[in-house]
């Protein structure tokens, strides 16, 4: 739906299944931490101790990883989709490193959205299956096991680093951007400058 000013985004199952993949994302941080570090060892005591925080951290992680999948193939037909211009957004790195103003038109997400989405669902798959294998280490070998441990570890670094820049853009450094995904609309000027393929395939709809 149009009004004068706001365009709607995302429906409430999009935002309820984004805030409980984002929750249960921070929460499997806080929970998984200690393990990763003996630095980050008193984060047990925030849920009773390290057997009460391993026991949250392997069912929070059920949750998140069949609420990313969901989440995933909900938009998979806009994630998956790249033209043109989405090729000359990542040549450019959407003009984040420029002073100049890049228009570049986009979609109802941007390339780097786009590159973020393929990478959180390739994370969470890695992650998925080796917390299975880490979940009852003895069911494996061991070298499959330490295997595991070391992409688990990597992955949870890497996505560490990814959901900063992710909650950094959609933040400070693009403003109304979240309205999206607490409200479910954005502004139309928002839309014209960040989405105008999309806006405009909305207008027409």
């Amino acid at each position: 739906m149009i009004s004068n000013n706001y365009i709607d985004r995302f429906n409430t199952f999009d935002r309820i299944l984004h805030w409980t993949v984002a929750l249960s994302f921070f929460l499997l941080f806080l929970s998984g931490v200690g393990l990763f570090a003996n630095a980050f060892f008193g984060f047990f005591e925030m849920f009773g101790g390290p057997q009460q925080a391993i026991m949250v951290h392997k069912w929070t992680g059920v949750v998140f990883f069949v609420g990313s999948i969901i989440l995933f193939l909900s938009h998979a037909g806009d994630t998956c989709r790249f033209d043109a211009d989405d090729i000359r957004w990542i040549a450019k790195l959407g003009g984040y490193l420029s002073r100049k103003h890049q228009d570049i038109p986009q979609s109802k997400f941007n390339a780097g959205q786009k590159l973020f989405g393929i990478f959180a669902i390739i994370a969470t798959l890695v992650m998925g299956i080796t917390g299975w294998i880490i979940w009852d280490p003895t069911a494996y070998s061991r070298e499959l096991t330490q295997l595991s441990l070391m992409l688990h570890g990597l992955f949870f670094t890497l996505f560490m680093i990814a959901m900063v820049v992710h909650i950094y853009l959609a933040t400070i450094a693009n403003p109304g951007t979240i309205e999206g995904m607490l409200w479910g609309q954005v502004r139309k000027s928002w839309a014209k400058a960040h989405a105008i393929k999309w806006y405009q395939k909305m207008l027409k709809s």
